[in-house]
């Protein structure tokens, strides 16, 4: 398997230019920011999110999250707007300018319009997530920029998770199937991750999300608990023999040791095949798919017992 990863990666390598220019080919489908915003500087993180006040920073009371006043999809009401590239455009630029008011009024008038929560986030969140690292990709923006900017798109993603959970009422039977999702360990970005926990909550499922540091973190969280599913997943395309080697991680420690694992990231919406090559035993094309794929394969396992 490791020649085969070695394999990937020469690809991957390819696919850079003599000036070291990244492919958007690699990360225009799925939550990805460039390889380098993954590995870059990591360790001023931390300094540059704090000298851009963004820890103080609170979003506003957004209306988008009162579920007395839901928004009405009817469409004898309303004219669903599809979500254009120039919304994406005009959303990432809010998120660098810092302008949350303004950021949550655009997310407002677009529901007002009968766009679902679950559009809003693959169709103007995510790709707003892609646009901040190609921002910093052509040097439109810098690194803090970035950061800062994806923490803002993670607070408004704070923000609308209680609307968006209980957009469709779910009677759930108990015991709730368990799942816990992360990142491969040493990934920074996380937006990914958490959004796609949204959508297994709202499916009805009992998530856990975590971001490991290294691989005996990881081995600790699934030894403490018992999951029906654990997901792995990472922004960067270089990392599969780190997710090949997190998976070994989860089937020696897990406490269930029938628990299946799932993949995510842009390079398996790319190259599904790569879930398999790595161990996993299954992938989804985004967070919609997801908790529908891990219901097939909590299904799956348990005819195999």
């Amino acid at each position: 398997m490791t020649d085969s990863l070695e394999r990937v990666g020469a690809g991957s390598a390819q696919k850079r230019g003599g000036d070291g220019q990244v492919n958007r080919e690699r990360f225009a489908n799925g939550n990805a920011m460039p390889t380098e915003l993954c590995n870059r500087h990591a360790h001023d993180l931390t300094s540059q999110v704090v000298h851009s006040q963004v820890a103080v920073e609170s979003v506003p009371r957004l209306k988008l999250v009162r579920s007395e006043q839901p928004s009405c999809t009817c469409q004898s009401a309303v004219t669903i707007r599809p979500l254009s590239l120039a919304d994406i455009d005009l959303f990432s630029g809010l998120l660098i300018k810092g302008d949350m008011d303004a950021a949550a009024d655009f997310i407002d008038e677009k529901r007002a319009h009968g766009v679902p929560l679950d559009n809003l986030y693959l169709e103007l969140l995510a790709p707003s997530a892609r646009r901040l690292g190609e921002l910093w990709d052509e040097d439109l923006c810098d690194f803090a920029d970035v950061t800062v900017g994806l923490c803002r798109l993670q607070q408004l993603l704070r923000g609308l998770s209680v609307a968006f959970v209980h957009e469709q009422e779910l009677e759930i039977e108990a015991p709730r199937r368990r799942a816990l999702l992360v990142t491969v360990p040493g990934e920074q970005h996380s937006f990914g991750l958490f959004m796609v926990a949204e959508f297994f909550r709202k499916a009805g499922w009992d998530v856990s999300t975590a971001t490991p540091v290294t691989r005996d973190e990881l081995a600790s969280l699934v030894r403490h608990d018992w999951f029906d599913v654990v997901g792995v997943s990472s922004s960067c395309e270089d990392k599969l023999e780190a997710m090949a080697s997190a998976i070994r991680t989860i089937r020696r420690a897990s406490r269930n040791r029938g628990a299946g694992v799932m993949v995510g990231g842009p390079v398996f919406v790319a190259h599904p095949d790569y879930a398999d090559l790595i161990g996993a035993d299954a992938t989804a094309t985004d967070g919609r798919q997801a908790p529908i794929q891990a219901e097939k394969l909590v299904a799956s396992l348990a005819k195999r017992c």
